[in-house]
């Protein structure tokens, strides 16, 4: 099991299928292409970088055809590929370097200045930089190496190292989450059941390559799809599917409501779709619904994690049968345990919850596909996976058929007066307003309650609403003392890699003094 051999089944059945297709910089290349080049490039890393099996090589870039030629080159001679978040700034980029300690650095040329300000503890990092305003070095590397099969590949397996990706970091600092060859292999096939992938899918990565959506897009690539590589940006993603005739991507919701709201949205051609997963997070139903009426597709949720991919599916039939009306609550669900996984949950003592539909338990999952633990923290590896189960810090209760309701991360759970309050509750009951685009709901101090409900918004282009309607929309359908007792307006929320909202960064300036107790 090698997963840097992917394009090498493809590449000697049809060497002129499209492999590659790189919307940002308009370039495209064949099966044929790629793999004549990932072999190159693993080549000249060994010969002109002299590194060894189990060397990092971290990447900062945007997607682009070179990014993914690094992951199949790194995969094919045993290196870890240390892909860093282009968002993040100099000293945490620097941070998360230091940690990996990569061996080779390989970067766009947008990010020249910035690798020339990282502080790397690591002498002799060797950089590689590709782009029209570049060194020419990647290329150069590729030019003087051969495009033989590298020796170096046939001692490569299932159980070696293949990728660091950092979380998402909701709750506090990133880690870096470390999957095998295998691990990857079989998230893969989880998401292969779940997406009922074809040979003719076009597949189209909206997410970008530092994070795990980067895996269900080598997973296309293994059926021999073409992937379509963008930065995402609404409107030319419309303008993508419509041209290349995407029928797959994974749309996160914050994507899939920013799709929507794009204001000619009913004029692109979206009929070559097939297929959308979404995830990144709970969709209200109102949401989903949307959604579902929108795109002329079928629609499944996939809910997973860095560490353990995807985990739990909402299939094509649920979401059919629940707007005909079986099970229409089943549309706040994320489904059911994958094909490759298992699922249970439990109360703090590790006491399995009964599935009756109400009792709240941490999800804990089990599969081939959890990484094998996080690079070089063993203390946080042994908290998070015990006796082979990976404790996802997601709060959730389940029915008796086994379909599973997050209510919350335990972490952003509400405790006021005494009661707890799920966010995600508030947060589908705020959907119900017409004019909301995006919500996230978390505690604030209070001296009476202890916390508050606080509520902070983003309104659809165009569209007005004041606070008390807000409130008055949310408390039609909660208890009293689950509505917002305020609401703020922003132009946009921050965000994680993955897309979900880091509530964490909304909290600070209310918790700045306190010390919060959840």
């Amino acid at each position: 099991m090698n997963l840097g051999k992917i394009p090498t089944k493809t590449a000697s059945l049809d060497p002129d299928r499209e492999a590659l297709i790189d919307i940002p910089n308009n370039c495209r290349i064949t099966y044929g292409e790629l793999d004549q080049r990932v072999k190159r490039l693993a080549n000249g890393l060994v010969d002109q970088f002299n590194v060894v099996k189990g060397d990092r090589v971290a990447v900062l870039s945007k997607n682009c055809i070179e990014y993914m030629e690094v992951y199949f080159a790194c995969a094919r001679i045993g290196l870890i590929i240390q892909p860093l978040n282009w968002r993040l700034g100099v000293p945490e980029l620097s941070r998360i370097l230091n940690d990996g300690e990569p061996n080779v650095l390989v970067h766009a040329d947008e990010y020249t200045d910035t690798v020339k300000q990282l502080e790397l503890s690591k002498a002799g990092v060797k950089k590689l930089s590709f782009g029209p305003e570049s060194d020419g070095s990647y290329e150069t590397v590729l030019a003087n190496s051969t495009d033989s099969e590298p020796a170096s590949s046939a001692h490569v397996g299932g159980d070696d190292p293949v990728m660091i990706l950092y979380t998402g970091g909701t709750t506090g600092e990133s880690k870096g989450a470390l999957h095998t060859h295998k691990s990857v292999y079989i998230g893969m096939m989880n998401q292969t059941v779940a997406e009922r992938i074809l040979p003719t899918d076009i597949y189209m990565l909206t997410g970008q390559m530092f994070h795990i959506p980067i895996a269900l897009a080598i997973n296309y690539m293994a059926h021999g799809c073409p992937l379509v590589l963008i930065n995402f940006e609404a409107r030319q993603a419309l303008e993508v599917i419509q041209k290349e005739r995407v029928s797959a991507f994974l749309g996160i919701t914050t994507m899939l409501n920013w799709m929507m709201a794009v204001e000619d949205f009913k004029n692109f051609d979206l009929s070559s779709l097939r297929n959308i997963q979404y995830g990144g997070g709970p969709m209200p139903h109102s949401v989903v619904k949307a959604a579902l009426a929108a795109f002329p597709c079928t629609i499944i949720q996939g809910y997973g994690q860095t560490e353990g991919m995807t985990m739990s599916f909402l299939s094509q039939e649920d979401h059919i049968r629940a707007l005909k009306g079986d099970h229409p609550e089943r549309l706040a669900s994320c489904g059911r345990e994958g094909f490759v996984t298992s699922i249970k949950l439990v109360d703090s003592e590790g006491n399995l919850v009964p599935k009756d539909g109400a009792t709240p338990g941490e999800i804990l999952v089990q599969s081939e596909a959890n990484m094998i633990g996080y690079w070089r923290r063993p203390d946080l590896t042994a908290e998070t996976i015990r006796d082979g189960w990976l404790w996802t810090g997601d709060i959730a209760f389940w029915d008796e058929e086994g379909y599973i309701f997050i209510v919350d991360r335990a972490k952003d759970m509400i405790i006021s007066g005494g009661e707890n309050i799920y966010s995600t509750q508030v947060e589908a009951a705020i959907h119900k307003h017409p004019a909301i685009l995006e919500s996230a709901v978390f505690g604030v101090p209070d001296n009476e309650w202890g916390e508050a409900v606080k509520a902070v918004v983003v309104l659809k282009p165009g569209t007005k609403a004041t606070s008390q309607e807000i409130i008055d929309v949310a408390g039609k359908n909660l208890a009293s003392y689950q509505k917002p007792k305020s609401v703020d307006f922003v132009d946009s929320l921050p965000k994680a890699p993955t897309g979900k909202i880091l509530k964490r960064k909304l909290r600070e300036k209310y918790w700045q003094d306190e010390e919060r107790k959840v």
